[in-house]
């Protein structure tokens, strides 16, 4: 259902759009008109013409143009539903294979959410990871004896409590103030 195709959901919408009281004369010539002026590739004027006849019935002239679409091409049949979406946005929303994709997106998001083991552990579980991993970064950065890192080590955490909370700047700076005190 993921791969379906714009021509597959217009053969898949064609009886629900071509329904009694579905599109008005006036949204399905906009949409012809559309298709004919900004896409003049889609449908030529003698096309747009023959779409437009006032003297066929709608639903016969609507069947014809969906018919034409679907024989076009996939990029004939995705520039319908964009002007379907620009002159009758309700309906566009009510489709049936709008309501087939949302299904099936939302069934790839539960079974995928069960194959993703820490979805179910919340962002306390990644910031305590994150907290432990950045707390051994900076011990083993900041513990070698080696006289010419230590110092280094401590002016780039003398400038860390301007990002980090206050109750954590505090120890940096007790940190700090032991390492200038030691000069």
């Amino acid at each position: 259902v993921l791969d379906q195709t714009y021509c597959d959901r217009l053969v898949l919408d064609t009886p629900f759009l071509t329904g009694q009281g579905r599109l008005s004369e006036h949204q399905v010539d906009r949409i012809i008109l559309q298709l004919n002026r900004y896409y003049p590739q889609i449908l030529t004027n003698k096309e747009a013409e023959k779409f437009r006849n006032p003297k066929a019935s709608l639903r016969v002239r609507l069947c014809d143009l969906l018919s034409h679409l679907q024989q076009s091409g996939e990029r004939d049949c995705q520039e319908f539903y964009r002007a379907l979406y620009i002159h009758a946005q309700p309906l566009h929303s009510c489709l049936p294979s709008r309501h087939t994709l949302q299904n099936s997106d939302c069934a790839e998001l539960d079974s995928g959410s069960k194959r993703n083991e820490l979805s179910d552990r919340g962002p306390i579980s990644f910031l305590a990871g994150l907290s432990l991993a950045v707390g051994l970064a900076l011990l083993l950065y900041c513990y070698p004896p080696d006289p010419k890192v230590l110092p280094g080590a401590r002016r780039v955490l003398g400038f860390s409590p301007v990002i980090i909370d206050r109750h954590v700047s505090r120890y940096l700076l007790a940190f700090l103030a032991d390492d200038l005190g030691g000069l």
